[in-house]
């Protein structure tokens, strides 16, 4: 039971971690040192995104659900999860690409806005 708990924490926190770093530049309108964490949080889910590699988080959720006597998943967290609800039909290099490019021009978007407003 605890292992599958643990397991559910890192599909929140890897969830949380997704949200964080397509939408981080909001919260750096009010806390500015975000800044410092953001950034390598978006380049790294471009990085997964473009790379086709899975999110590290995604190897530990299976460790732990394993530990737990559940099955593990091939593939990643976005894959698994999220693309069952949005893209039904499952992950290609192509949407991959697609979401990879979405988490950029987000975050360029905000981050030129907050540029501006800070001039």
């Amino acid at each position: 039971m605890l292992m599958r708990t643990a397991a559910d924490a890192v599909v929140l926190l890897h969830l949380g971690f997704i949200i964080f770093a397509l939408f981080g530049a909001l919260l750096a309108l009010r806390w500015s040192r975000l800044v410092c964490l953001h950034l390598p949080a978006a380049a790294w889910a471009v990085y997964i995104e473009l790379s086709g590699k899975a999110c590290p988080l995604t190897y530990i959720e299976n460790d732990l659900r394993q530990q737990a006597g559940q099955q593990g998943y091939a593939g990643g967290f976005v894959e698994h999860y999220l693309l069952p609800v949005i893209y039904p039909t499952g992950l290609t290099p192509a949407v991959q690409f697609v979401l990879a490019g979405v988490v950029l021009v987000v975050n360029l978007m905000l981050y030129g806005w907050l540029w501006r407003r800070r001039r």
